[in-house]
């Protein structure tokens, strides 16, 4: 058969004979819906009959029924029979998947610097267009032990990335993952690593950190794993960020919150967290051998008119409306997050629209910004909240950050207006039982309270957000609480189900004080809370990032925003509930159409007791998926990504299912789904190899001694 492989799957004791087309030139193979029915159904039976490829066992195969000869490109599953006679055993396969960057862990004797670990080199690659980014990360692992190992690896990813593509490489041989449903891939993954066959399996942990462990690496072998997601930009007056997470950082997990956090333990300490994922931390005077590349591509549209990375040193050339960006050779240590902002010519955009169809059907994005300025209508007295985490992640230059942010913000204040300081860390303390005018007496105060010793110790954010929403409060003003953090927690859902269940008529605000933050639970909580979030690095002026903030909750935002869709059939919009807009700040709607044409979106709202109105174009007569191929996965996560966050606070049954098969049809990556990758080529030598952790660095700022090992 001409251009055709094939596979040997037996999972648990499944056994099928997959016939694989496939490029001659690329050599992947690839798994295709026509194996759906035929094959869930058959691992269902054969799983619960325990059944096994005997011995000697041949292999009879017909093609699906109403298949012929399949095309180059084609890929079919074929279920085996068994007979009593022949050649060949069953191997337990299928593919796994996923990208990232951050931790490997690995049972390893304590080394000197430097230390070896089985993730030798990240090679990241970016292409942005518009304001949606394809991200290509290639994971290059190898063994420098003298016996097999099993790797894994924890790293983080951007929350809203879509994962829909991995590729295993095991020499010349590329197997591309598969998803199936986790319990399922962790089962097919077992039995493959306990066989000897190389196997490769990625779970999510969080929606931007993942587990990603490779069985059987033999000693002196190189295995590559490849990664693809798409994901959405965001946009903050007038600059474009895209973001590259690089390491996890060391989350702090409340006694109350069960295993199910993220542990950070010193090198070697497997286990020793007591939480079901784990990440190892290199001492400040170690260093492992991995390193990262990466290399961005921009192509805007129109002119760029500034580029600015204020995270790390790059080589950049700008050509008119593209920019090429590539990570300098000497800041390539993975120890803090990767962004890049641009600014584009022109006034500033009103409004984005984006379209396109495949066989599923049409998908659309849709950016909305508010009115430009807000200046002229009146400015109503507030409440600001301001919420400090002083726990240890936060010590040294993070907290010095935040309070200079607070102090900015205190200076921006009028005297009709109130405020509250509250600090946490192992408790959460008050300034003051009742709001306070900005008076430059109680402004003083506010100052030197900032200034006095504060607490370190563990991360108790439950206790922030009581007593932040339940402290006493004027009616008269809009509550608007600000919390400034790195989110170094390991219970997210617990938190955003607090904000739920307390948040009434305020606002949250949250700023990400840090290189390498949670940006994850930070996002949430400001769409969970209708604000707005914000991102402050250790090296960057903490007056522009407050003083946009101040002057953004000034002046009202869009309110009671509806959209009126003029005749085009929409479903599945998300966010299902519009949250309001603030000036500078858009947000992105993604959905499913149907129809042509060009429709005329009219989006309303209220602003001082104005109604607003934006209009917004947008063109349903695309071409097809080739246009905007990005869309349907973006749809797909940004649906799932509402669905979980609802399920933090609704435990509807359905919502687990509903999930499950969002994540299935459209091949993504979620807390229920998994790729699973299996060399069924052959077997390795030996027992199933030692477990080993790769450490990574402590992230850039944060004090090993008040997160890893406090004292």
């Amino acid at each position: 058969m001409n251009g055709l492989r094939t596979r040997w799957i037996a999972a648990l004791g499944l056994a099928v004979f997959v016939l694989v087309g496939c490029s001659t030139s690329s050599n992947v193979y690839t798994a295709s819906k026509l194996e759906n029915a035929q094959l869930r159904t058959q691992i269902g039976f054969l799983q619960s009959q325990g059944a096994a490829a005997p011995p000697g066992a041949a292999v009879r195969s017909a093609l699906i029924p109403g298949q012929t000869t399949p095309s180059r490109e084609e890929e079919l599953w074929v279920i085996a029979k068994y007979d009593d006679g022949g050649a060949g055993q069953g191997v337990a396969t299928a593919d796994g998947d996923i990208p990232g960057i951050g931790s490997l862990f690995a049972r390893l004797s304590d080394r000197q610097t430097p230390v070896p670990v089985p993730l030798r080199h990240t090679d990241v690659k970016a292409d942005i267009a518009g304001y949606i980014a394809t991200v290509n990360v290639t994971q290059q692992f190898h063994n420098p032990f003298n016996s097999k190992i099993e790797a894994v690896y924890v790293f983080p990813l951007p929350p809203n990335a879509a994962i829909n593509e991995f590729v295993m490489t095991v020499g010349d041989r590329k197997i591309r993952g598969i998803l199936r449903e986790r319990a399922e891939a962790e089962r097919i993954y077992q039995v493959a690593k306990s066989q000897g066959y190389v196997a490769s399996l990625l779970i999510q942990d969080r929606p931007n950190i993942f587990t990603q462990s490779v069985a059987n690496i033999e000693p002196g072998r190189e295995i590559d794993v490849d990664i693809k997601y798409f994901h959405t930009l965001a946009y903050e007056d007038g600059w474009y960020t895209w973001h590259f997470p690089m390491v996890v950082g060391p989350r702090f997990n409340p006694p109350d919150a069960g295993g199910g956090g993220i542990g950070a333990v010193v090198r070697g300490a497997y286990g020793a967290s007591g939480q079901k994922t784990e990440v190892q931390y290199l001492k400040p005077t170690e260093r492992s051998g991995h390193d990262i590349g990466l290399a961005v591509h921009l192509d805007a549209g129109v002119k760029v008119e500034q580029l600015d990375v204020p995270s790390h040193r790059t080589d950049t050339h700008v050509d008119g409306a593209t920019a090429d960006v590539k990570l300098a050779a000497d800041d390539s240590l993975p120890n803090k997050d990767f962004v890049l902002r641009y600014r584009v010519a022109g006034d500033r955009i009103k409004a984005g629209a984006l379209a396109m169809r495949d066989a599923t059907g049409g998908y659309f994005s849709l950016m909305l910004f508010p009115p430009d300025a807000q200046s002229h209508l009146p400015r109503k007295p507030i409440e600001l909240v301001y919420v400090l985490d002083c726990s240890g992640s936060m010590e040294g230059q993070p907290i010095a950050q935040a309070k200079a942010a607070i102090r900015t913000a205190l200076a921006k204040m009028r005297p009709d207006d109130t405020f509250q300081i509250i600090k946490f860390s192992n408790d959460a303390q008050l300034m003051s039982d009742r709001p306070l005018a900005a008076s430059p007496r109680n402004v003083a105060n506010a100052l030197r309270y900032l200034d006095q010793p504060y607490g370190g110790g563990g991360t108790m954010m439950m206790e922030g957000i009581r007593k932040a929403l339940d402290a006493p409060r004027d009616e008269s003003r809009l509550r608007f609480v600000c919390f400034l953090t790195d989110g170094y927690i390991g219970n997210e859902a617990d938190i955003l189900r607090e904000i739920h269940g307390r948040l009434g008529s305020s606002r949250i605000f949250s700023f990400g004080v840090g290189s390498s933050v949670n940006r994850y639970l930070l996002d949430h909580m400001a769409k969970m809370g209708r604000g707005a979030v914000a991102y402050l690095a250790l090296n960057q002026r903490p007056e522009p990032v407050m003083d946009a903030f101040v002057e953004r909750i000034s002046h009202p935002a869009l309110t009671d925003v509806n959209v009126e869709w003029n005749g085009v059939r929409v479903t599945d919009v998300s966010p299902a509930e519009l949250p309001d807009l603030f000036v500078g700040r858009p947000v992105i709607l993604t959905g499913k159409f149907s129809g042509d044409g060009v429709a005329n979106i009219r989006v309303k709202g209220s602003a001082g007791g104005e109604v607003q109105e934006i209009n917004v174009p947008l063109n349903l007569d695309t071409p097809g998926p080739a246009a905007n191929p990005a869309l349907r996965p973006v749809w797909a996560r940004a649906k799932i990504a509402e669905l979980a966050d609802r399920g933090t606070w609704d435990t509807a049954p359905d919502l687990l299912t509903q999930i499950k098969s969002l994540a299935l049809e459209h091949g993504l990556m979620s807390a229920y789904t998994a790729f699973i990758a299996v060399d069924a080529t052959r077997q390795t030598e030996g027992a199933f190899g030692t477990q080993v952790a790769v450490p990574v660095p402590t992230p850039d700022g944060v004090r090993y001694d008040t997160t890893v090992a406090p004292k």
